[in-house]
């Protein structure tokens, strides 16, 4: 393929929500020629591989309040691009199988009100009522937010594909980004598959990739590629509106309006790209068990398909966004485990201010890179990735 022009504002790299989100930012902003690179297809990556979960829940308020503004966004998305993400606000009930685990869930429940949403606390009766059939004694209690919900994300990725190139955003796909270029010690452009590509910014938004494509730019980060697994069961009759998820072995599951359970559960796996993305069978007995545990009725249902995606984690379960000081024009815009849907529209709106030179409200004790070039304790640790 031949790109449009030979220079751009800004490249992104990575086609996935985050990326396609950050450049309808800039683009509504005016900040010039933006390229979206993605090595594979629309969809390809995380976008196309979640469960489609939007909670509020979290444990630190940074994290919550990037949340419930994205929640805010994804209730207005079909008004403002014209796509029906299927967007349902049937709760989030978390799961605590002994009193520790409540305990914890209980401190998140604090934060999450704190920052003015209605968290509750339930007993186990009340697990009951949210989860009808639940097993007896396989929850001492739990914790539920009523406007936490799933969504549809293909729809969003194909809602931001048709906005930004209605604003002039060229977006090249089956392109492979394989370094930065530089000049005078920053930002030159991006060397690709098709050839160099000038570019004063260049924004790191390849997610479980991110931390493959920061050290092909020559900087070393902390983000690791791991592998999770999902699957889709049979349709069956509606019986279940939260999303559940039970942090003691990360089993979560939703119903699907067409009927599916989808869900998945952390089973371990070496880390990094190179091992690809393949389902395994150790996944499929290990969350059936579980299912089954949880939902007796469960037994006779059968599962469809199975899939697998990367989270792109870091140390301290918060993501990367900003300038790194090593490479002035290079931002980074990863590092959200298997949140980058749900965080998006919040974090892509601080992304473009970012590469705009605009103030931005993120603690960088937390976000920033500058967290992990020093040797320090960090200053909060944000450990629910699930769900």
């Amino acid at each position: 393929m031949t790109f449009l022009r030979s220079s751009y504002s800004t490249a992104i790299v990575g086609g996935g929500i985050l990326g396609l989100f950050t450049a309808y930012r800039l683009a509504r902003a005016g900040a010039g020629p933006t390229l979206v690179l993605d090595r594979g297809f629309l969809s390809s990556g995380g976008a196309g591989r979640n469960g489609g979960g939007v909670r509020q829940q979290w444990e630190t308020r940074s994290t919550v309040r990037l949340a419930r503004e994205s929640v805010e966004e994804f209730r207005r998305f079909g008004l403002e691009f014209g796509f029906n993400i299927w967007f349902r606000q049937g709760g989030y009930l978390f799961l605590a199988r002994t009193p520790e685990e409540l305990a914890r869930l209980r401190a998140v429940h604090e934060v999450v009100r704190a920052e003015g949403l209605p968290s509750e606390m339930l007993t186990a009766d009340g697990v009951a009522r949210h989860l009808p059939g639940v097993a007896a004694g396989a929850s001492v209690g739990g914790s539920y937010l009523a406007s936490d919900g799933m969504l549809y994300p293909f729809p969003v990725v194909w809602g931001l594909f048709e906005a930004v190139r209605s604003l002039g955003v060229e977006v090249a796909l089956g392109v492979d980004v394989r370094g930065v270029t530089r000049r005078d010690g920053r930002v030159a452009g991006v060397d690709t598959s098709q050839g160099p590509v000038r570019a004063a910014a260049v924004v790191n938004a390849a997610g479980g990739w991110s931390g493959d494509f920061s050290r092909a730019a020559g900087l070393e980060v902390p983000n690791v590629a791991t592998r999770h697994e999902i699957l889709a069961t049979e349709p069956m009759k509606p019986f279940l509106d939260p999303m559940v998820v039970r942090p003691s072995d990360g089993l979560y599951f939703s119903q699907t309006m067409r009927g599916e359970l989808v869900g998945g559960l952390t089973v371990p796996h070496p880390t990094g790209t190179r091992h690809g993305v393949p389902s395994s069978a150790r996944f499929l007995t290990t969350m059936s068990t579980a299912l089954v545990g949880l939902l007796p009725a469960l037994a006779r249902i059968r599962v469809l398909r199975s899939w697998t995606g990367f989270y792109d984690d870091t140390p301290d379960g918060f993501p990367v966004i900003g300038p790194d000081p090593r490479l002035p024009g290079f931002f980074h815009a990863n590092g959200f485990g298997g949140h980058g849907l749900m965080l998006a529209p919040a974090a892509s709106r601080r992304i473009a201010a970012a590469v705009l030179g605009s103030p931005v409200d993120l603690d960088p004790a937390e976000f920033s890179i500058e967290r992990f070039l020093r040797p320090r304790a960090p200053a909060s640790v944000e450990r629910l990735q699930l769900g």
